[in-house]
């Protein structure tokens, strides 16, 4: 985690410097990272470049989807199991939470500038913080009640059975992968700072804020996944869920559950219409382009 967070750091203090070409005060903006990298690499650098970054969004836009609608399951699901005295299993699909998570994007995505609301951020902030903190403080009350930490400093054990069999060698090496996958795609937002960047007034000059804002809220959100993973870690040890507020770790209060599950869904929906700004502009652009070549050769034909 803290290795993570070392290098986005410094990515993101290199990118900052990308914002403006030649004098890092009065030069050339960038308003893109596809715009940094052809006034700083150019030629097919730019074509690569711009792949990765469009696939990169496209994953972030259907982890967002999933997640979202994990929540929106994880809430019916709560109170399924407190109606039911925890009798149902209440299985259920998430088809649907997908598919109205989907629509809220497209609603969203039609309102102008939407991404550069100025509240937004601050919305954010406060539901990041709010699972965040329901998160970790249902973790040391289950320590509390246990008396002690569960698990071993080097993870899960080899032999250990769980609900999904015996853990092997092999699985642990997966869910390895899987853990390292998901502190990745917890910190993806260097994709989008120059973007971010743009929208910081100056002076002072925009690549200082955005130092300081990155230092600061890298440093924060570190400090906040450390402790919910050791602390979850400490409160269920080798049978600990892979999401504490989704995968039911915890029933009660489940209340509090919701809410937890309700401010990822709020923090998703705002956060998608940020990073997804990039791949709805590509398709409008790649649509007018399209339509309009076809009604010019339809004009040309009559």
């Amino acid at each position: 985690m803290v290795l993570f967070a070392l290098v986005i750091h410094l990515a993101s203090n290199l990118l900052s410097q990308c914002y403006r070409s030649g004098d890092s005060i009065g030069g050339t903006r960038n308003y893109t990272y596809m715009d940094a990298v052809k006034s700083i690499l150019g030629g097919k650098k730019v074509t690569i470049c711009g792949l990765i970054q469009y696939l990169n969004l496209a994953g972030t836009a259907i982890g967002y989807t999933i997640a979202a609608s994990v929540s929106m399951m994880a809430i019916k699901r709560s109170n399924c199991f407190h109606k039911s005295g925890g009798k149902d299993p209440c299985h259920m699909s998430a088809n649907g939470y997908m598919i109205a998570f989907g629509i809220t994007e497209v609603i969203f995505s039609q309102i102008p500038d939407f991404d550069q609301v100025w509240w937004l951020s601050i919305v954010a902030a406060v539901m990041s913080f709010t699972y965040s903190a329901v998160g970790l403080g249902l973790g040391i009350a289950e320590v509390a009640e246990n008396g002690k930490f569960k698990g071993s400093v080097t993870g899960i054990s080899i032999g250990t059975v769980t609900q999904s069999g015996t853990v092997t060698s092999t699985q642990k090496l997966w869910r390895s992968m899987q853990a390292l996958g998901a502190i990745a795609f917890a910190y993806n937002f260097s994709m989008i700072l120059i973007e971010i960047q743009d929208t910081i007034r100056s002076p002072p000059a925009e690549y200082k804020t955005m130092k300081k804002a990155t230092s600061l809220s890298i440093a924060t959100t570190t400090v906040f996944y450390i402790l919910c993973g050791c602390m979850g870690y400490a409160a269920f040890g080798d049978l600990a869920p892979g999401n504490l507020l989704t995968g039911f770790g915890f029933y009660n209060p489940y209340w509090l559950l919701d809410i937890a599950n309700l401010a990822i869904v709020v923090h998703l929906v705002g956060a998608y219409q940020v990073f997804l700004k990039l791949l709805f502009t590509l398709w409008y652009t790649l649509y007018t382009i399209i339509f309009y070549s076809v009604d010019t050769e339809h004009q040309a034909s009559c």
